[in-house]
C-alpha cells in the first residue's frame, strides 16, 4: 500500500489523531511560509509609483502594495555593504561591521537561523562580500547561490550586466556572452521555486540582493540601445523598469504554481539613489539621491510586503522599521529560534504584517562608517526627529526635525518638542555606547 491509499484508508478512522511523525511534520510545515526576500540596489523609495514617484513606471511593485502592506517608515543603512552586515544578522554594524566589501563569517545570519528551522536556503544576485572564496556563501547558512563579485573587492569583478561573470554553487558559468546578469539570476530563481514546486520538500528562503538598479548606467534588454557600449544617467529609467519587471516573472511564477497564498515576499532596498540621480515626484516636488548619505535621501527605503490570504490589501504601516528587523522577523514567520548568546537589536514586524496590534519601536539606532579610516556617524531617530551623537562624532550633537528639514541644513531647532526629543534620543544614544 503506498502512502497515498494509507491516509485515504485510515483519514476517516484516525479523526484527530496524528498518524505518524512524518503526517505531523509535513502538517506543521505547511503552516510555514515561502519567504522571498528581494532587496534592490541602489534604490530609494522615491524610485517607486506607490511611494509617489512620478519618474519610474513600477507596475509590479505598485500592485505589491496595493495588494498587500506598503511600510512608510523603514530605514537602511548609507551604504550597500553595511546594510547587507546588517540584514543579514539582526544586528548593528557597530558590533558586527569590519569595512567595506567584507563580512564576518563568525556571524550567524537569517540563512543559519532559517536552516536550523528546516528551510531550504538560497541566495541570487549580488554577493560582494570578500573572503572564504567561493564557499563564502554555504558558511554564511545557504544551501546554494547563483552570485556576481564572489572574488576580492579589489579583484577583476567582471561584468554584473550583459556578458556577466557569474558564479554558480562553486563554478564559473560558461557561455553567458550576450546574456544579461538581472535574467540569469531570475531564471535560476524561477527553476528553484519550479524545484520545490514539484517535490514534497521543506518550505524555502530565497534570499535576491538585486544587481539592478546600481551603475554603471547602460541600457537593459527592452533599451533601443541594448548591446551598445555606453554609460549614461539617463538609463537609470530602464533599469528601474527593468528590475520591476523581473519582480514580476517571480510574481508569475509563484501564482502560476499555485504557491502566492503560502509565500511572504518582501521588497526593500540597500540603501539610497545614487547622487546623480534626480527623480520626480507625483506632487510635483523633486529628489536628489542621497547614496552614502545620513540624510534620509540615503537611508530612507521602501518596504512592500505581500502575503495573499494574510497580509490585509491596501494597508500602510507607519511603524519604524530597521534592516536589524528583518531577520527576526523571518524567525517568527518561520518558527525559528534566533541565534543563542547573541545580542539581537531587531525586533519582528510580522505581527503588522498579521493584522494583530503590537507595541511597534520607538527609535532606530545607526552606526556607520564605510571604511576604519572614515568619518564616523551615530544617530538615533524617530518618525519626525534625529539627533547624531557628541563627542568627536560627525554632525556632533546635532538634532534635526527631519520632515521640516530633510537636507539636514538647520540643525537644533528651539522648542520645547525639540528638547524633549533630545532627552529622549540622547537616552538611545547613550544605551548603544
Amino acid at each position: 500500500m503506498n502512502r497515498r491509499d494509507f491516509l485515504k484508508k485510515f483519514a476517516g478512522a484516525a479523526g484527530g489523531f496524528v498518524l505518524s511523525n512524518r503526517t505531523l511534520e509535513v502538517s506543521v510545515r505547511a503552516k510555514r511560509p515561502n519567504i522571498v526576500l528581494i532587496m534592490a540596489d541602489d534604490l530609494g523609495y522615491e524610485c517607486l509609483g506607490c511611494y509617489g514617484s512620478a519618474s519610474y513606471e513600477t507596475p509590479v511593485l505598485d500592485e505589491l502594495a496595493r495588494t498587500g502592506m506598503r511600510f512608510e517608515h523603514c530605514y537602511a543603512q548609507p551604504l550597500c555593504t553595511p546594510s547587507r552586515v546588517k540584514i543579514m544578522t539582526g544586528r548593528s554594524n557597530a558590533r558586527n561591521y569590519i569595512k567595506f566589501g567584507e563580512f564576518d563569517f563568525k556571524e550567524k545570519t537569517f540563512a543559519h537561523v532559517m536552516k536550523s528551522a528546516s528551510y531550504d536556503t538560497c541566495i541570487v544576485g549580488k554577493w560582494q562580500l570578500k573572503g572564504l572564496g567561493a564557499s563564502g556563501p554555504y558558511d554564511a547558512g545557504f544551501d546554494e547561490y547563483c552570485l556576481w563579485h564572489m572574488e576580492d573587492v579589489d579583484a577583476p569583478k567582471g561584468s554584473r550586466y550583459r556578458d556577466p561573470k557569474i558564479i554558480q554553487n562553486g563554478g564559473l558559468l560558461r557561455n553567458l556572452e550576450g546574456k544579461y546578469g538581472p535574467d540569469v539570476f531570475c531564471d535560476y530563481i524561477l527553476d528553484f521555486v519550479k524545484h520545490h514546486k514539484s517535490n514534497e520538500s521543506n518550505p524555502f528562503f530565497l534570499y535576491y540582493p538585486m544587481a539592478l538598479t546600481h551603475g554603471p548606467f547602460v541600457p537593459t534588454p527592452d533599451s533601443p540601445e541594448w548591446g551598445q557600449d555606453v554609460n549614461n544617467k539617463k538609463y537609470y529609467i530602464d533599469m528601474v523598469a527593468y528590475m520591476d519587471k523581473t519582480i514580476g516573472r517571480i510574481v508569475q511564477k509563484l501564482d502560476d504554481l499555485g504557491m502566492r497564498e503560502n509565500t511572504l515576499i518582501l521588497f526593500t532596498s540597500d540603501n539610497g539613489t545614487p547622487q546623480v540621480i534626480t527623480s520626480k515626484m507625483k506632487d510635483g516636488s523633486s529628489i536628489d539621491g542621497g547614496k552614502g548619505l545620513t540624510t534620509d535621501a540615503g537611508t530612507h527605503v521602501a518596504l512592500i510586503a505581500n502575503w495573499k490570504g494574510t497580509t490585509a490589501a491596501g494597508e500602510v504601516c507607519t511603524d519604524l522599521v530597521d534592516f536589524s528587523d528583518f531577520l527576526p522577523t523571518l524567525a517568527d514567520a518561520g518558527d525559528a529560534s534566533l541565534p543563542k548568546n547573541v545580542t539581537i537589536d531587531g525586533r519582528s514586524f510580522l505581527p503588522q504584517l498579521r493584522g494583530r496590534k503590537v507595541n511597534p519601536r520607538d527609535w532606530i539606532f545607526c552606526w556607520y562608517r564605510r571604511n576604519p579610516s572614515d568619518t564616523l556617524y551615530r544617530f538615533a531617530r524617530d518618525k519626525r526627529w534625529k539627533l547624531y551623537g557628541g563627542g568627536d562624532y560627525e554632525r556632533a550633537g546635532n538634532l534635526y526635525d527631519v520632515p521640516a528639514d530633510p537636507l539636514e541644513q538647520n540643525p537644533n531647532p528651539g522648542s520645547d518638542q525639540a528638547a524633549a526629543a533630545r532627552a529622549r534620543l540622547q537616552t538611545v544614544l547613550d544605551s548603544m555606547k
